[in-house]
């Protein structure tokens, strides 16, 4: 690889993270801002706890995890899930810079069954080892968060008995207008109650004190979801 293209490390909220290429949302603002949807963990901040166990369902370089690993410490556990290869490798990239040990990195698509899966990514077709949340058999989980869109509904197909025993809170981004309902309704059918949750993806308050507005008007359509007989009611918020 020649000099030029070796990425430099950008100094964020909550670690160094660098990312090879692409010129997604996520990089962009990991670049020019030093963090990525900051809204988000403004809402997760009062979810989780020192020693909880979080799955997140797509790395996004770790942006979250980074911050998720010192949110459930030394005792708590972060497991990423990213199926996409070149994704992956900057996921795990990422988490060994910043000496994470409490992450852990799965090269999986998480759906209904277990089996290969057939994913696009950065134009090509790649096969992907398939797993249900289930077979992962984790001793605990309090969150599972969703970042990958067209992945919810499998995601819950294959997590029946993890939802079961953990009872964890749920919070994902939506797929867009014409999948919602099926992705709301996949939820509230495993017997959980749902909330909107609308985050700016500019954060005035960023890390780096930017002052451009690089994403004017875009927010996420995401859905934050508890057991329907579990003690959470998210006040102000639009129930589903």
């Amino acid at each position: 690889m020649p000099a030029s293209a070796i990425p430099s490390l950008w100094t964020t909220r909550y670690g160094v993270a660098a990312a090879v290429g692409g010129n997604d949302p996520v990089v962009r603002s990991l670049r020019v801002y030093g963090e990525w949807a900051e809204h988000e963990t403004d809402l997760l901040s009062g979810l989780l706890e020192e020693g909880h166990t979080v799955l997140e369902l797509g790395g996004d370089y770790a942006a979250h995890a980074m911050w998720m690993a010192r949110a459930v410490g030394a005792t708590g556990q972060v497991h990423v899930v990213e199926p996409r290869r070149i994704r992956f490798q900057q996921l795990c990239a990422n988490v060994a810079l910043n000496g994470l040990d409490n992450v852990f990195a799965h090269p999986l698509w998480l759906g209904r069954t277990n089996g290969k899966i057939a994913l696009t990514a950065g134009g090509e077709q790649e096969q992907v080892r398939m797993a249900t949340l289930d077979s992962l058999a984790l001793d605990a989980l309090h969150l599972i968060k969703v970042n990958l869109t067209h992945a919810l509904v499998e995601a819950v197909a294959g997590a029946a008995e993890t939802l079961r025993v953990h009872r964890p809170l749920i919070y994902a981004r939506l797929s867009g207008m014409e999948h919602a309902a099926d992705e709301v309704a996949a939820l509230k059918s495993a017997g959980y109650r749902v909330w909107s949750h609308l985050p700016y993806l500019f954060n005035v308050d960023n890390h780096a004190g930017a002052t451009e507005n690089i994403f004017p008007g875009l927010v996420h359509q995401n859905i934050v979801a508890a057991p329907a007989d579990a003690p959470f009611s998210f006040g102000g918020r639009m129930e589903l």
